[in-house]
């Protein structure tokens, strides 16, 4: 993929081609697949115009709630110059020779695709300009364009895009480094508020998403895998499931991992497979379903032996030094004032409304598979790699995932389908339930960090230390448990020290929305707050001062831009009216800033602590969140970017509040929402938006949004009571796990 992508960077160029009915279709091609036909060109962006002048533009990337489907479209249709009620979108096909990357993740989409979309759309302009030149027999330069019109203002013509389309198709193809992009003062689609293209269907509960897809003579799967991940079949009382009503078939899958080893995505575990004419048939046969398992040596770990585990690391040497800048030791020795503390966070799942699902078609050597991916490429690889297969003969079709949040970047639930429809003969619909979903998830990482900080006379941060319990052997972390070197206050303080150590998991670990950002933000944030309180000093005054003493003393300078930071943060102090509200007793208010994915957020929330009662999730309201986003010059769409920075404070605050997973025997112990409690209506709170526009690039916004959300509301909680929430959730049960 790095080939390919490298290829396209350098040597795109854009090919057209006539369509079926005088239409016109422009594809963003590498020379090597040129003589392929239109709808073979590689392909990393397209726009067909037929005869009527409907515009129908592909969607590249996965849609799985972020509303890219939307906004990479209307990069294209703007530097087009259509209206966009005329513009129609469909999902590519999932092809990386044609497309080049196409995930959800990382909030790259936005930036990866920016100024590649805009020159696609741009060309096609000008290809239609250059078509109405012949046309009317007029200087291409005294011709404009409007909602999908060329315009030759001189002698009040115009022709539409649709009457041009097969004539633009013969005009020489214009080189995309050199094609005039708009003004951006022009823009008509950009900036402007619209719509999710699917809302209409989400709203009416038409078919739209993963589970929704129905194929001829499909069955419905289930799967069954052991508890203890790394767990393998023994045995089984398949008779007996496949003696039940509606059942076809039952049978032990291999799988692909050795005994012990965790899937990390990119093999298949072993487990249990029915197969029935109906879900409801296959669910209930598998409620009949006894399995004797193999289960690993990781059958012993548990959350309550990591928390004591983590505990005796804090007191030794740290296995693996991380950062190293100054003397900490001898700047400790001379501060004025030592601060410590110790936090921690859960393991967290990911949880997305729509649980794992793939519907898979395995017929003559080749599988062809519809599902709710935000990696589909991987996850082709993945089934081929299952199956024995060679990736060509894997055939996927992206369809719209009901949520995702990192989850869907691993796809074992692609290789399971393939495999079930390959052993059954037929097509069959593989669909988890919650309990699956959350009890066999890569989830977000815990960890445990033992702080010291120390400050001198005038109350500024000299010191800072942080001792990170975490999990991973060998000196390597598990997947998104890592700390990095970069991580904010680096280089902001004279002498730090980041190191680590580590505790053996047999539990498979993934990215989830912001991930490492979305723990360690609520882990320095809230500790850089109680400096600030213990040196006696405002906390918006501590962090534009600590801000302001950026060293860039690496060989590689941080990609943090601190007077954006600061920027952001006065904008959401001065909304929230930071010193200048006199709060009630109990109501306090707490910020927080973090980049992260690019991104420059900060966050002040509001909350009221009910006195004289201990710390609960009962005892505390939040009564309101501000936040605000330097994400770049423009904000595609400012409806769906609303969209995503309210939902992220959202995903904060439930975290905050209830959301843990915990271990115990090797297994998950929760698995649905009685037991990961989403959140309820009254804890959400009202969160107001606001964008700084900057002189950057645009980038991503659904992942840099979240980590602020969870420091500033611990800060909010610590000036409304007096209390510090370092442990999360504020209804933390890891205390009532059993370590057994």
């Amino acid at each position: 993929m790095n080939a390919i992508r490298s290829k396209v960077s350098r040597r795109m160029f854009l090919k057209a081609s006539a369509v079926t009915g005088g239409g016109l279709m422009l594809s963003f091609s590498v020379p090597a697949f040129a003589a392929l036909g239109p709808t073979e060109a590689t392909l990393n962006a397209y726009v067909r115009i037929a005869a009527d002048g409907i515009v129908t533009i592909a969607a590249k990337n996965p849609e799985v709630g972020q509303g890219i489907k939307t906004s990479l479209p209307m990069i294209i249709a703007e530097e087009l110059d259509v209206d966009w009620k005329n513009v129609r979108i469909e999902m590519a096909a999932v092809d990386g020779d044609k497309y080049g990357v196409q995930s959800a993740g990382g909030s790259t989409s936005i930036p990866r695709n920016w100024d590649t979309l805009r020159r696609v759309g741009a060309a096609g302009r000008q290809m239609l300009v250059s078509a109405a030149a012949k046309t009317l027999k007029v200087p291409a330069s005294e011709l404009t364009t409007s909602g999908g019109n060329v315009i030759h203002a001189a002698s009040k013509r115009s022709l539409s895009y649709g009457a041009l389309a097969a004539t633009a198709a013969t005009v020489p193809v214009p080189d995309l480094k050199t094609v005039a992009l708009k003004d951006p003062t022009a823009f008509k689609i950009i900036g402007q508020r619209t719509k999710d293209i699917d809302g209409p269907k989400i709203v009416t509960g038409q078919p739209l998403f993963g589970i929704d897809v129905s194929v001829p003579g499909m069955l419905y799967a289930v799967y069954e895998k052991c508890p203890v991940f790394g767990g393998t079949v023994a045995s089984a009382n398949l008779d007996e499931v496949k003696a039940m009503p509606g059942v076809r078939h039952a049978f032990i899958v291999a799988g692909t991992l050795a005994p012990g080893e965790v899937n990390l995505g990119a093999g298949l575990a072993g487990g249990v497979a029915i197969v029935a004419d109906t879900w409801w048939q296959a669910k209930t046969a598998r409620g009949k379903l006894r399995v004797e398992w193999k289960e690993p040596a990781s059958k012993s770990q548990s959350s309550v032996g990591f928390a004591a585990r983590a505990a005796e690391l804090a007191k030794q040497k740290p296995e693996l030094s991380v950062r190293t800048d100054g003397d900490v030791d001898a700047a400790l020795k001379g501060a004025a004032k030592v601060i410590t503390a110790s936090y921690s966070y859960p393991f967290l799942a990911h949880a997305a409304m729509e649980p794992q699902n793939a519907t898979a078609h395995f017929k003559d050597g080749k599988v062809e598979i519809w599902v709710p991916s935000q990696n589909p490429a991987a996850g082709r690889a993945q089934a081929a790699k299952a199956l024995g297969m060679d990736e060509k003969d894997v055939l996927v079709h992206m369809i719209r995932g009901g949520g995702g949040f990192g989850r869907r970047l691993t796809c074992e639930f692609m290789a399971e389908a393939a495999w079930i429809s390959r052993e059954a003969g037929v097509p069959v619909k593989l669909l988890w339930t919650r309990e699956d979903d959350m009890r066999h998830d890569h989830y977000r990482p815990g960890g445990f960090h033992t702080l010291t900080a120390g400050i001198d006379a005038s109350g500024k941060l000299i010191a800072l230390r942080d001792h990170f319990q975490t999990y991973g052997s060998d000196g390597k972390f598990a997947n998104s448990a890592n700390l990095g070197a970069d991580i904010f206050p680096a280089e902001f303080v004279p002498n730090l020290d980041y190191s680590a150590s580590f505790m053996p998991l047999g539990t498979p670990t993934g990215p989830m929305r912001a991930p490492r950002s979305n723990a360690l933000a609520m882990v320095f944030q809230s500790f850089l707050d109680e400096v600030a309180h213990a040196a006696g000093r405002d906390p918006l005054e501590f962090h534009l001062e600590l801000l302001s003493e950026h060293r860039a003393k690496s060989p590689t300078p941080l990609p943090f831009d601190s007077a954006r930071m600061s920027a952001v943060l006065k904008l959401v102090t001065e909304k929230a009216g930071w010193g200048k509200r006199e709060l009630p007793k109990g109501t306090g208010m707490g910020l927080a800033y973090y980049f992260s994915h690019s991104g420059y957020v900060a966050h002040v929330a509001e909350v009221t602590v009910t006195p004289d009662v201990p710390l609960s999730v009962n005892a505390v309201k939040i009564n309101k969140v501000w936040a605000v986003a330097d994400v770049g010059s423009h904000i595609v769409n400012p409806s769906g970017a609303e969209n995503q920075m309210q939902g992220a404070v959202l995903d904060g605050i439930a975290q905050v509040m209830g959301q843990e997973i915990t271990i115990a025997r090797g297994s998950t112990v929760q698995g649905n929402f009685d037991t990961y409690t989403a959140l309820r209506m009254k804890q959400a709170a009202p969160v107001e938006v606001h964008f700084l526009l900057s002189n950057n690039p645009p980038t991503g916004l659904g992942e840099p949004a979240l980590p602020p959300t969870l420091p500033a509301i611990a800060n909010a909680i610590f000036a409304a009571s007096g209390q510090r929430l370092r442990d999360i959730p504020l209804n933390k049960s890891i205390r009532g796990t059993a370590a057994v």
